[in-house]
């Protein structure tokens, strides 16, 4: 028997994930291949933008061709409770505009699928997202940003603990994007020109506009656009189809453009303003997870408040019950709560938040 260690690659059918496994193997891994089966909505499972047929044939293929074992692992469930209920659709009738990856990573990928992959008696999970591992002088795992900046991933990887983080591999962090394609075509697999996907993967055809008017229509339902006074500006048609720092699609003849500076579940109401009201210096975040040892006190970080957002110099603040307070250097148009803000010095990621409020 092989004394290599035993890695089980996440694959998905895509040319990140297969190039990932690939190089695995080249790497003389005992490499198993694993597809996660997700929730679809009934009736509409054709139109998802992941674990579609077409998907796990081709994962299966890519497998086959690469001599490894393949398995489906089903998380329907735990995927619909976590990321489908818990995060995307509380999380819209609260007010936020959540990113379901966030929750995904810790919760299913990372969670479920790594306990099974341990359980299996691997000694690693692996996957195709862009980033890459280092370890500390002092022992501990550092989550670094991917070569490909365009790709980089540890946006939404923030929410690793170092014991996830032990026993996990990023085979393609050291590569960009073009140079995977271009793995591919040299590990003859037939991904080597298959598109990016886009979208969240429980979608089924259309926008998270149609899905939650479909599965929770009273996010859609029409209230009052006020403005900061209270004077009411207006209709929206549904606090869903808004968010925040959104000027196009308001529908109000104004002096000047409007913009979204808030949004009020409570009284189903949208709250507008000019650009001179929009953007803020202080955020404030929630449920934070430090890949490293937690802050002692304040410190200067780079923040990012979106996954696609261009880093910003602000001061983080720890505080008690896991929350963080953020004072940017200067104002910033789109603090969207639900969002996560997380915080690097350079390459390293250090750890990060769900958006709760700004100010």
């Amino acid at each position: 028997m092989s004394s290599s260690p035993t890695v089980v690659i996440a694959m998905s059918g895509g040319v990140d994930s297969s190039v990932a496994a690939a190089l695995l193997k080249e790497q003389g891994y005992n490499v198993v291949g694993m597809m996660l089966r997700l929730w679809s909505e009934p009736g509409k499972e054709s139109e998802n933008a992941c674990c579609t047929l077409d998907a796990m044939n081709l994962a299966r293929f890519v497998a086959d061709r690469l001599g490894i074992p393949f398995h489906t692992l089903d998380a329907g469930d735990a995927f619909y409770a976590r990321v489908v209920q818990e995060t995307f659709i509380n999380g819209y009738a609260q007010g936020m505009t959540p990113n379901p990856c966030l929750a995904c990573n810790r919760h299913i990928r990372f969670g479920l699928l790594l306990q099974k992959a341990r359980a299996l008696g691997a000694d690693y999970l692996a996957s195709g997202h862009y980033v890459r591992l280092r370890r500390a002088p002092d022992g501990s795992i550092q989550l670094l940003r991917g070569v490909d900046s365009g790709k980089d991933q540890s946006y939404v990887l923030h929410v690793l603990t170092q014991e996830q983080l032990r026993h996990t591999l990023f085979p393609i962090g050291e590569y960009p994007k073009s140079e995977v394609r271009t793995l591919a075509r040299r590990f003859n697999l037939p991904v080597a020109d298959r598109p990016d996907s886009q979208d969240l993967c429980f979608l089924s055809g259309g926008d998270y506009r149609d899905f939650l008017r479909r599965n929770a229509p009273r996010l859609g339902a029409p209230g009052p656009i006020l403005d900061r006074r209270g004077e009411r500006l207006g209709t929206h048609t549904g606090l869903v189809d808004y968010t925040i720092g959104q000027r196009k699609g308001l529908g109000i003849a104004w002096s000047e453009p409007l913009y979204v500076l808030d949004k009020d579940p409570e009284h189903n109401t949208l709250i507008v303003g000019t650009r001179r009201e929009l953007g803020a210096r202080d955020l404030w975040a929630a449920s934070v997870n430090w890949i490293g040892a937690p802050p002692e006190g304040p410190f200067r970080a780079q923040v990012k408040i979106r996954s696609t957002a261009r880093d910003a110099w602000g001061t983080v603040t720890p505080l008690p019950d896991g929350r963080v307070h953020v004072r940017f250097d200067a104002p910033l148009r789109d603090i969207t709560p639900g969002q996560a803000a997380v915080f690097y010095d350079g390459e390293i990621c250090l750890g990060g938040g769900i958006i709760t409020k700004s100010e």
